[in-house]
């Protein structure tokens, strides 16, 4: 009896040991759905149930193996509601063959080459005095500014702001930061 209750204090002491050392990996929820670090942009993206318009003009601009390619990308991803806020037709044209390329265009406006954390734009945008711009895979720029203490925002060069409400969902690839409008080129 001694030796079953030594073995299974010992058995007690290493698990609990194991657990301590094991650092605890919690994958980001974005859409009801886990982020994982090991999967690529487009392999977490096409789980998210806030992303499924993002994900439906990815494909139509033939931009997934771009976007699961090796990158490091950093993608400000508008949510599903921030298409339907745009002018009605908008997305349904923007998703036809023949504007593939304004559609691409549009989607890489909202790519910038890197993987930029919250920590890291914050550090920019207090660098650069209250702003930082952010040059685009599409060659257009962004400028991202601190409202408040923990929130930034994104403007696009029309003038439009867009919130980050999911911040830091890191990716093999980059990391996404889920936006609540769709930013515009000029």
């Amino acid at each position: 009896m001694k030796t079953s209750i030594k073995a299974a204090m010992s058995g007690i002491a290493l698990a609990t040991a194991v657990a301590i050392a094991t650092p605890a990996i919690a994958a980001v929820t974005v859409g009801g759905q886990p982020m994982y670090q090991s999967k690529n942009i487009v392999q977490n993206a096409v789980n998210s149930a806030d992303h499924t318009t993002l994900v439906a003009a990815v494909k139509a601009a033939g931009l997934v193996e771009t976007l699961s390619g090796k990158g490091p990308f950093t993608v400000f991803a508008p949510i599903n509601s921030a298409f339907t806020a745009l002018p009605e037709g908008t997305v349904e044209t923007l998703l036809k063959p023949e504007n593939k390329g304004q559609l691409t265009k549009v989607l890489t406006y909202h790519v910038v080459p890197g993987r930029l954390t919250f920590v890291q734009l914050k550090k920019m945008v207090k660098k650069g005095k209250g702003r930082a711009t952010l040059k685009t895979a599409a060659g257009g720029r962004l400028t991202a500014e601190l409202n408040g203490p923990n929130n930034i925002v994104i403007k696009d060069e029309k003038g439009g702001a867009a919130n980050i409400n999911v911040y830091d969902v890191l990716q093999s690839n980059g990391v996404i930061h889920s936006v609540d409008k769709v930013l515009l080129p000029k």
